[in-house]
């Protein structure tokens, strides 16, 4: 047989899968290559995250989403649950919003009593933090009082400083044995939003202080010793290691604590009632006053769209700003 012969019997005998190798054996009968199973680890390990997750996302879209969605629904309606009618107006509550003589007085004392807030809570809780983080005896001790007011009812710490700020109260009593006529503090214009101010900063300052505190024990107490090796004073130490090391928790109390000075609502009802005039109607009460005691739902439901809009650009605000001061951003 010739050579040519040889070579042609051998290609006949070769098999079809390719040049040296066997033919694919189909694994379902129908010739087709393997199927890939549905159900994969990376499929299920994706699966329990969503399970997981899935109650807080329910959470937030019925009490948060649904809620806020249903507010601006309300806010293009006139709602009277006196006279049972419901009745779309479009955009007429936004025109009367900013129409609303009053609104301006009732912006003012918002901005007045949040700044003063967030300064005075902030600074006072930095200090003590700074006081207490000092090794002495009895730290525990004023630790404790400190935080103590966090955790009684808010209620019940207004109408307690409601009685001690009163023309005869308690502060006045005080005041009056060292020689000094204290005024009425809940009735003056100058007095009230300061006095409104000072019992929410004692009532929530020991939050912000226990934040702090524990920020504070997280600095390398290294980068202290080589500062004074180097010769920096205590207060450059402050500025240049403590401040900005902590200041992601700076960013943290200040976001919560603008927040909070937005939602004030117990202390202005309890203690002053907005007044003298509207010198404390905050926004969160005016918004009450509109609602619940005019009955105008519809304009209620727009100044809470407002107190949304104010909240979320204030909150963006700081987040957007958090690359220049805070330490861990780039």
């Amino acid at each position: 047989m010739s050579q040519t012969e040889e070579a042609a019997g051998r290609g006949a005998n070769r098999p079809a899968g390719g040049a040296g190798g066997p033919a694919p054996v189909p694994v379902d009968g129908s010739g087709g290559s393997a199927r890939r199973p549905f159900w994969t680890s990376r499929r299920r390990d994706q699966l329990t995250g969503y399970v997981f997750i899935a109650p807080q996302l329910f959470g937030s879209a019925v009490f948060v989403l649904l809620p806020l969605a249903l507010v601006v629904w309300y806010s293009l309606h006139e709602w009277n649950v006196l006279a049972g009618t419901f009745d779309y107006v479009g955009a007429e509550n936004y025109r009367a919003l900013a129409e609303d003589p009053t609104l301006p007085s009732v912006l003012r004392a918002t901005a007045l009593f949040s700044v003063g807030l967030v300064l005075c809570n902030l600074s006072l809780a930095l200090l003590l933090a700074v006081l207490l983080n000092q090794r002495l005896r009895g730290t525990v001790v004023f630790r404790t009082l400190f935080f103590s007011p966090v955790v009684v009812s808010l209620v019940a710490w207004t109408i307690v400083w409601g009685f001690l700020l009163q023309d005869n109260g308690g502060i006045n009593g005080l005041l009056d044995t060292i020689g000094v006529d204290g005024p009425n503090w809940l009735r003056g214009e100058a007095t009230a939003m300061v006095s409104v101010v000072v019992v929410q900063v004692f009532k929530n300052v020991g939050l912000n202080m226990v934040l702090f505190l524990a920020a504070l024990q997280g600095v390398p107490a290294e980068l202290y010793e080589a500062a004074e090796v180097d010769g920096a004073s205590r207060a450059r130490q402050f500025w240049r290691i403590t401040v900005p090391l902590i200041s992601p928790t700076i960013l943290l109390t200040s976001i919560i604590t603008v927040v909070g000075s937005l939602q004030v609502f117990a202390q202005i009802a309890v203690l002053t009632q907005g007044g003298p005039g509207t010198s404390t109607t905050v926004l969160v009460y005016y918004l009450y006053q509109q609602a619940f005691q005019f009955h105008h739902f519809g304009y209620g439901a727009t100044l809470s769209v407002l107190l949304f809009v104010i909240v979320l650009a204030l909150t963006v605000l700081q987040w957007q700003m958090r690359r220049r001061w805070v330490f861990h951003e780039s």
